[in-house]
């Protein structure tokens, strides 16, 4: 790999002995992993229906090295949402984060969703996950990554941290901090980089990570806990920027780092966390972790009901409720647009920011009629839902589905008029509708096997 002579002149001065063994990674092919999705299923029950060999990741217990052959994106079991293609050290931060069911948790520099939907599953679905960029383009692949996971209790926003730092003042238990950088450590598997770090280098991005960082304390309750993380190694973004923070933000303390097998300390003997390819298998990476001083107090303001116009769903709404062993919470739907919304528990409507999504979409009113949503579809434990079918994992219908096929039933194959959850193994890939013998497709159009 051809790298810029002064980036090859600064690793040299960072890492001395060790250099050569660094550079030599440049001359294999990156690794690659997955990341399984704990609000579908557990590491274990993954380990045996996993259709490759697969090798755990030592930093986060969902996390699996695959076999270069395995094409882990040509799967059904990726359309089920089962799992996230991640590069194995980016799986670190959300590790060492590590909310708990109920917490109120932001990750302020969320797309594509890598982080964003282990920090969701996490949750269990209680509490609140608020995933940001900046960026709202970006921000819809956030959208679709949260909604493949079936993360139900998500807010998707585009807003400026300063804008954000306004609406919630000292709201969060947890915040990650993945800032955008200037990418040193993803060289190998993203040559491209290479090019936008010639003309956009370290020099850039650290008072970019240093506003982000201090605009994040603000929103951080005392005892709360945030995670810094770049994919670079360079100093001025890394060990430069906490002792910075540390500095203009002395409420923050660091919370010690003990490095696993293969990784590092950091550069200047602080307890963070630097991965490198030579000692780890996978790319570089920089953690820090912080926690707010002081005693966590409850001082949340009284939450505001949001407007509710529940009127308006339509009968074929209940009807569709119907199919569910249980009816949805009333006191936490929305209607907007003709689209109704079953917003998180924690949700205010007070906060007046850039939504691209508000919790989940159940689905829309079109017509009188309602049509239940993809993201609603990967949610649903089937067990719960009355009209489930469910196809073995080699069964050609599977793909067919995917591409936006009709499904042909056998005789045995029976349902009644409506809506009919579609599985893979009992997990959800979407809907489809009853039409004679067979089922309509009603997969979305955007996320069909390509």
């Amino acid at each position: 790999m051809n790298l810029p002579e002064d980036f090859l002149r600064r690793m040299e001065h960072l890492l001395g002995t060790e250099y050569v063994s660094w550079r030599d990674t440049y001359d294999q092919p990156a690794v690659q992993g997955i990341r399984i999705n704990p609000a579908k299923l557990s590491p274990k029950e993954w380990e045996k229906l996993s259709p490759w060999n697969v090798r755990p990741v030592l930093w986060n217990r969902n996390g699996y090295y695959c076999e270069p052959d395995s094409h882990p994106s040509k799967d059904v079991y990726y359309y089920a949402g089962l799992y996230y293609i991640q590069e194995p050290s980016a799986m670190a931060p959300a590790a060492v984060l590590a909310p708990l069911p109920g917490q109120k948790v932001l990750d302020l520099c969320a797309a594509p969703g890598g982080k964003s939907t282990e920090l969701g599953a996490r949750l269990a679905g209680q509490g609140i996950l608020i995933a940001n960029d900046i960026s709202a383009s970006r921000a819809k692949a956030l959208v679709k990554n949260l909604e493949m996971a079936g993360i139900a209790n998500a807010c998707v926003t585009a807003e400026k941290p300063q804008k954000l730092a306004e609406t919630f003042g000292e709201y969060f238990d947890k915040i990650l901090v993945d800032a955008p950088c200037s990418g040193e450590g993803m060289f190998r598997k993203e040559p491209d980089l290479i090019k936008s770090w010639q003309e956009r280098g370290p020099e850039i991005y650290a008072p970019l990570q240093r506003e982000i960082l201090l605009q994040a304390s603000r929103m951080l309750k005392p005892g709360g806990e945030l995670v810094y993380s770049t994919c670079t190694f360079s100093l001025e973004e890394d060990e430069e920027v906490v002792d910075w923070f540390l500095y203009q933000a002395p409420e923050m303390e660091l919370i010690p780092l003990v490095a696993w097998k293969g990784a590092a300390a950091g550069m200047d003997g602080k307890p963070v966390i630097r991965l490198f390819p030579h000692r780890v298998e996978g790319e570089g990476h920089f953690i820090a972790w912080f926690r707010k001083r002081g005693k966590w107090m409850k001082t949340d303001k009284k939450h505001q009901e949001p407007k509710r116009l529940m009127a308006d769903v339509g009968n074929e709404f209940l009807e569709w409720e119907h199919f569910f062993a249980h009816p949805f919470d009333r006191a936490r739907m929305m209607v907007k647009e003709e689209q109704i919304y079953l917003l998180p528990e924690e949700f205010d409507s007070s906060w007046r920011l850039r939504y691209l999504r508000t919790g989940l979409l159940l689905g829309s009113v079109k017509r009188g009629r309602f049509e239940p949503s993809q993201a609603m579809a990967m949610t649903i434990r089937p067990r719960d839902y009355a009209q489930t079918f469910s196809m073995k994992r080699e069964d050609e219908r599977v793909i067919r589905y995917l591409k936006g096929e009709s499904i042909q039933l056998t005789e045995k194959e029976k349902f009644i008029k409506g809506w009919v959850l579609v599985c893979v193994e009992d997990f959800p890939l979407g809907w489809a509708k009853v039409s004679g013998n067979g089922l309509k497709n009603k997969y979305y159009p955007g996320w069909r096997w390509q």
